[in-house]
């Protein structure tokens, strides 16, 4: 296997939503692989001390303000990324969140946050950095779904929605800019435990539940996501596009114990 096919050097990636969470996993692991950083968030004072870290592995980080669901600064953005180090040649499309409520006290402001968020502001992001790989025939897109792309569960239902709806754009997506040499893909995380999700793992008797459905029986751990993101940003995916690749530990073969517990 050639190792140069995983290496990043002289990229510069974009990592939405890199303030904490899978966002900063993400960002160390095309660091490490080489890679020069564009982290984003909606506070640049949230980024501080993860750009010192980025650049302590002896990479460039550029923090930058983001809000996706403001369309204007997604420009301005992308404008700024493209200006500091001149070409992008990665996207991670990570700035998402949630609301968990049922689905019968879900409001209309809570399925605009979710979706403008998970699914609009994905799109808009990898469009405005696409016309920027356009015209140099090259790019990596890698769009941030979840096991909720493929499976629905109760009380998240705007958060189903909106990730099952990021597994259709980025076909979409990679069939549109296929031509140009853009890959677009879809990078779908199982069980790893966020700062959006953390109260689920404090209680016990769901974990249990959780790990006796995943074939590996554990939720993720961070660097569980290393290869995978490095994969689809490196040229070893080069021929890979409009893909869901789950990093789930197996949860969605949809698996349970046939045996039970005495």
């Amino acid at each position: 296997m050639n190792n140069l096919l995983f290496d990043l050097t002289g990229k510069v990636a974009i990592v939405t939503g890199a303030s904490r969470g899978l966002g900063q996993y993400f960002a160390r692991a095309l660091a490490r692989a080489g890679a020069d950083l564009v982290i984003t968030s909606r506070t640049l004072e949230s980024l501080a001390e993860f750009q010192k870290e980025i650049e302590a592995l002896g990479r460039r980080a550029l923090p930058l303000q983001l809000d996706v669901r403001d369309y204007d600064g997604i420009q301005r953005m992308a404008e700024a990324a493209h200006r500091h180090f001149g070409s992008i040649d990665i996207l991670v499309n990570n700035a998402g969140c949630n609301v968990r409520k049922p689905a019968v006290d879900v409001t209309w402001d809570d399925w605009n946050l979710v979706l403008d968020t998970n699914l609009r502001g994905t799109f808009f992001v990898a469009q405005a950095v696409a016309k920027l790989m356009i015209p140099r025939r090259y790019g990596r897109i890698v769009n941030i779904g979840s096991v909720t792309s493929v499976f629905g569960y109760a009380g998240i239902s705007p958060y189903c929605a909106s990730r099952g709806g990021v597994k259709q754009l980025t076909m979409s997506l990679a069939d549109d800019w296929g031509r140009y040499g853009i890959t677009v893909n879809c990078l779908a995380p199982g069980w790893f435990k966020t700062r959006q999700n953390q109260v689920l793992y404090e209680n016990q008797e769901w974990l249990e539940y959780i790990c006796d459905r995943i074939p590996l029986r554990r939720p993720g751990q961070p660097d569980d996501l290393d290869g995978a993101v490095v994969f689809l940003a490196s040229d070893a995916s080069r021929y890979i596009t409009g893909q869901t690749l789950l990093v789930d530990g197996g949860i969605s073969t949809g698996s349970t114990r046939a045996t039970v517990k005495s």
